[in-house]
């Protein structure tokens, strides 16, 4: 299970804090709820790619000695299952989807001067898709306003909001991704499981 690692400053600072195992270990399973500190469970490596930041970063895990899950604690820049930061996907998609740029304008707008136009067709139509299910849960957060499009209104109160916070809110509270999770994962990340039936008395 991923959850947020509390800490918010860059990806640049973030590759320095991570190192330290004590500072930001739950102290609660967020699966089982066990109220019990985790236990450090070493790292797993990921490629993230942010504005100005091309690298290999490291996301601490750790693992609960009451259901035997581990937790890892992603930054909160990155997303779930996808390379490139929040940040440069929302640049790209504002720049495509609300001030119409071209893909190869928008891709630079977003710093991503040579992406494949596959990458941006892949967020905008994950990003449509998903739009509609992003406007009723933001609504908590700012008015909804006026749009033509659920495209378009989800936009409208991402900038509102900040694509961090509203990433804040959706991930954590509510485990909604911004782009929608893959198919084959249901909404907190992991494989179906389903317990079988109570037999009827």
């Amino acid at each position: 299970m991923q959850i947020l690692h509390p800490f918010l400053g860059s990806a640049q600072q973030y590759t320095e804090e991570v190192s330290n195992m004590d500072r930001y270990r739950p102290d609660h399973c967020p699966q089982c709820q066990a109220r019990q500190p985790l236990t450090g469970h070493g790292f797993y490596r990921r490629t993230l790619v942010d504005v100005g930041f091309d690298e290999s970063i490291r996301v601490r895990r750790y693992l609960c000695r009451s259901c035997q899950h581990t937790v890892s604690l992603l930054p909160h820049f990155a997303l779930p299952y996808l390379r490139f930061s929040i940040s440069v996907i929302a640049l790209f998609l504002i720049a495509r989807l609300l001030t119409g740029h071209s893909l190869k304008a928008a891709a630079a707008a977003a710093t991503l001067a040579a992406m494949p136009y596959q990458r941006g067709q892949f967020w905008i139509r994950r990003f449509r898709k998903q739009a509609e299910h992003l406007c009723t849960p933001l609504a908590e957060l700012a008015a909804s306003p006026t749009a033509p499009t659920f495209v378009t209104r989800a936009l409208h109160m991402l900038q509102s909001i900040g694509w961090m916070a509203a990433h804040h809110f959706l991930f954590a509270d509510l485990r909604i991704h911004l782009l929608g999770w893959p198919p084959f994962l249901v909404p907190d990340g992991r494989m179906v499981a389903l317990r079988p039936a109570a037999p009827r008395v």
